[in-house]
């Protein structure tokens, strides 16, 4: 992933703000224009999209079950925030969006996501439906070869998680390495 003009641009907003720039602590990001909706199959072949889960926080995160390292530390934390919500945790959805369908099966996302939290739910569809859901969320993808073999490959994507609101509306992000107490702090606020 290519974190440099994120950086640079992070690092030129905080020295502005110290500068008697705009605070732009609190600045409500509700309704920003993440979160199109999405048409994904579940584990049971099922349609599923974002309207489904009306009535419920969403958290929504795109990832690939061969993932060596930010995908399973962030399903780990989830699990934590979903733990650390006791009951309220019956009102937020996860959601775990392959990047890799040629590879990621129903029963293969289904077996994965099971692995961190029973409530965590795998989605995957065709290629286009894939493509079509990570354009739609901004989510970058790409396949990095590990050989000269076709089937040897990463995928280099977007690490960002998602909150929804239950009006389905966006809420904010949540980047790689955020704890999952911090995730539950945050959605306990959305939920009560």
């Amino acid at each position: 992933m290519t974190r440099r003009p994120f950086l640079a641009a992070l690092a030129l907003l905080l020295a502005a703000c110290g500068a008697g720039a705009p605070h732009f602590e609190g600045s409500d990001v509700t309704g920003a224009s993440f979160g199109h909706d999405f048409s994904l199959t579940d584990s049971a072949g099922h349609t599923r999209t974002l309207a489904d889960y009306r009535g419920k926080a969403v958290a929504l995160f795109f990832g690939y079950t061969q993932c060596p390292d930010v995908c399973p530390t962030t399903l780990a934390a989830l699990a934590e925030a979903m733990k650390k919500l006791g009951p309220d945790a019956d009102r937020v959805q996860v959601l775990f969006v392959t990047v890799d369908p040629a590879r990621d099966t129903p029963a293969l996302l289904a077996e994965y996501v099971a692995s961190f939290h029973p409530r965590l739910l795998g989605l995957s569809g065709s290629e286009a439906e894939v493509a079509a859901a990570a354009k739609a969320w901004k989510v970058h993808r790409r396949k990095v070869l590990t050989s000269a073999s076709a089937e040897d490959y990463l995928v280099d994507h977007g690490s960002l998680m998602y909150l929804m609101g239950p009006d389905g509306r966006f809420l904010t992000l949540f980047p790689a390495n955020t704890p999952g107490e911090t995730m539950a702090a945050a959605m306990r606020k959305y939920v009560e």
